[in-house]
């Protein structure tokens, strides 16, 4: 289950996706996820994966592999349709002992599981191909107007940097735990709910000593090197438009307009 994690994680590849400006691939990703809250009908959630399944065709990023991160949140899509089901009022379609189940909640709960795992697919692409580099740089970019009423906007692109970069760290350092505790005759997976939150304690404390060293040996190295975030600071690989932004912005703003369409004649219909 640890290593099915794919947030954070960088696929190389050599596609046009790849290749974006990274300010390209956050803006897309946003009007992405405002799209997803603009559709209230199947057809419209149609229109919404013929597109990402045409995104993930050419990023060259197997499908297989970006489906193996959904299994890190199959119990949280669970506890999301659940909760829909039994709360949603409306006409009973099945009822038994105190559970009353809603023709609207089946509809409800098909929606925000629908929902949920497009914008978790379509998220996590950005992260597959964009480096943690490029997304820090694209990330201050667009926050750059904030600078002028003092938000730090480079120290919190940095932070933001450095968690993506340390949650496949982190998630390697917890498995050779895990492994480690197993070999020495720990359980994880018998006993009730308590008792298996009990035996993650011998997860959790090296694991937290672990990642607070990490973090003390990076800000070590930060100060050894002088470093100093804000003003004035020159990079490598300075950002820059090119053609295949602007169309890939226009593909996507050409995708928007289509959801509001879809979406104004199913309401009118």
């Amino acid at each position: 289950m640890i290593r099915d994690i794919t947030l954070g994680q960088y696929y190389q590849a050599e596609s046009p996706i790849h290749h974006l400006d990274p300010r390209t691939k956050l803006i897309s990703t946003m009007l992405y996820i405002v799209s997803l809250f603009l559709m209230k009908n199947f057809i419209g959630y149609i229109v919404v994966l013929v597109f990402l399944g045409t995104v993930i065709k050419i990023s060259q990023v197997p499908l297989k592999f970006i489906l193996k991160g959904m299994k890190a949140i199959f119990m949280l899509l669970l506890i999301t349709v659940f909760f829909n089901l039994v709360l949603t009022p409306g006409d009973t379609a099945i009822s038994f002992w105190i559970i009353n189940i809603t023709w609207q909640g089946i509809r409800t709960a098909a929606f925000m599981a629908a929902r949920l795992a497009l914008l978790i697919v379509g998220t996590s692409l950005m992260t597959l191909t964009t480096t943690p580099n490029n997304l820090t740089d694209g990330l201050e970019s667009l926050l750059g107007p904030l600078k002028k009423i003092k938000v730090p906007v480079h120290e919190i692109s940095m932070m933001m940097s450095i968690a993506l970069r340390f949650i496949p760290i982190l998630l390697e350092e917890t498995d050779k735990i895990m492994k480690a505790q197993i070999a020495r005759g720990a359980d994880f997976e018998s006993g009730n709910l308590i008792k298996k939150i009990k035996s993650l304690v011998p997860l959790l404390v090296p694991l937290f000593i672990s990642a607070f060293r990490r973090a003390n040996d990076l800000a070590m190295a930060m100060e050894a090197r002088c470093y100093r975030g804000g003003e004035h600071r020159t990079k490598m690989k300075p950002l820059a438009y090119h053609k295949q932004d602007v169309y890939a912005l226009i593909l996507v703003v050409v995708y928007m307009i289509a959801c509001a369409v879809v979406g104004r004649i199913l309401v009118l219909v």
